[in-house]
């Protein structure tokens, strides 16, 4: 593997390298922690989706069209949260958005239709998009100041949440409603937010270190070939957003509607997703640091490919969980890498570029996966999970260039 192929690091005050002082460790816990609640709010909404499914009457297509929602706010914030970071700072919009999410969480369980669903769920992808550009933004910029390729951490601490959100959804989904749960979370998220807002606040937004590579400060307008680049990672990046969002809105209605899983087992399987992801993104530093990003992209795609294979098509509910988890080692660290990539070359406008692009993937997974279910069946739509994993994996090694000279 040629060394340009690795993530770059320096050592500061070395040659290229950052003079700054290190960032405090509160404020990295900080960053952690809100990445952590997003992927524990979002789980939480997603264990309910089969009984706000019936609460509203929904089928699959229609169900799937309301679920378009969430990724069409997502996307349509995306990049106006890009130039709010370039004016505010990053840290300042990732508090906003922090208080945003846990209150726009608790509309969908008060809909009893399909469109008052996607109308509720508009909302609340705004406040998920907005969330996700401006920690990421905030996250690449600390990566930077402590040059080391530490993306995958904050990434592991959103499937964390993530896992606990969808394993507490499952106890509760038979003794609570859809509407007190979502109730609670919303007081948990703002709880969370109250206590490590100020934290956040209190440290200026970081400004990345100049750049090496090409010789131009990083903040400058990015050249043809970076934005090129750019628009690669954020296709790698849709590809594999729309695997993550199939499991997260399909994968427990798969298991508990054509495998007749137990509810409890049902919304398990997104929480041992999640939890393959956790260990997967644990260990992304080190396998980047000795892997390189191409080798890491596309071991992860074809992972993720077989993993899916296994869990649309298994026989029973065991082998489907096992083939879930599969795919979430698999598909663990190609998002962080393309997103933390595209920051690097474009600040937070190549984040918010390449994350609308990524949650494109689930602006066109859930009403895609919907009516293919609906001419065909859920499994076999699942499929299609695979399929763009590998084009992921093609990709990636068609980036190698592009993450070397761009």
């Amino acid at each position: 593997m040629p060394q340009l192929n690795k993530l770059r690091t320096a050592l500061p005050g070395g040659p290229g390298g950052n003079t700054a002082p290190p960032p405090s460790t509160r404020l990295r816990t900080a960053l952690t922690v809100f990445f952590a609640l997003d992927g524990f709010l979002f789980a939480g909404w997603v264990v309910r989706i089969p009984a706000i499914k019936q609460q509203t009457g929904a089928s699959a297509s229609t169900l799937g069209l309301a679920l378009l929602g969430v990724s069409a706010g997502a996307v349509i914030t995306m990049m106006l949260t890009g130039r709010l970071c370039r004016r505010f700072g990053s840290h300042p919009v990732t508090v906003v958005c922090g208080v945003l999410l846990p209150i726009s969480i608790a509309l969908p369980a008060q809909t009893h239709s399909a469109l008052s669903l996607g109308l509720v769920l508009l909302l609340f992808g705004a406040a998920y998009g907005g969330a996700n550009v401006a920690m990421n933004s905030a996250a690449v910029d600390l990566v930077t100041a402590l040059r080391r390729p530490v993306m995958p951490s904050f990434h592991a601490a959103f499937s964390l949440g993530g896992m606990i959100g969808a394993g507490l959804g499952g106890l509760v989904a038979g003794g609570l409603s859809p509407s007190a749960h979502l109730l609670c979370l919303t007081g948990i998220g703002l709880l969370v937010t109250a206590y490590w807002g100020p934290v956040l606040l209190r440290y200026p937004s970081l400004k990345p270190a100049p750049a090496a590579a090409d010789g131009e400060a990083v903040g400058h307008r990015p050249t043809g070939r970076a934005r090129r680049a750019v628009l690669l990672f954020g296709v790698i990046a849709l590809c594999t957003a729309y695997g993550e969002g199939a499991l997260a809105d399909w994968g427990a209605l798969h298991l508990e509607e054509d495998l007749h899983a137990h509810p409890g087992v049902a919304a398990a399987g997104y929480s041992l997703f999640a939890l393959a992801m956790t260990a997967g993104r644990l260990t992304g530093t080190a396998l980047l640091e000795r892997l390189g990003q191409t080798r890491t992209l596309v071991a992860g795609g074809g992972t993720a490919a077989a993993g899916m294979l296994v869990g649309a098509l298994a026989p029973n509910a065991w082998l489907a969980l096992m083939g879930f988890a599969i795919t979430g080692l698999g598909l663990a660290n190609i998002f962080p890498v393309a997103i933390g990539r595209a920051g690097e070359l474009a600040g937070p406008g190549g984040v918010a570029a390449a994350s609308t692009l990524g949650y494109g993937g689930m602006l066109l997974g859930p009403p895609s996966i919907g009516f293919l279910a609906d001419w065909f069946s859920l499994p076999v739509a699942l499929t299609t999970v695979a399929m763009l994993a590998l084009a992921a994996a093609a990709l990636g090694y068609g980036a190698r260039n592009a993450a070397t000279h761009a």
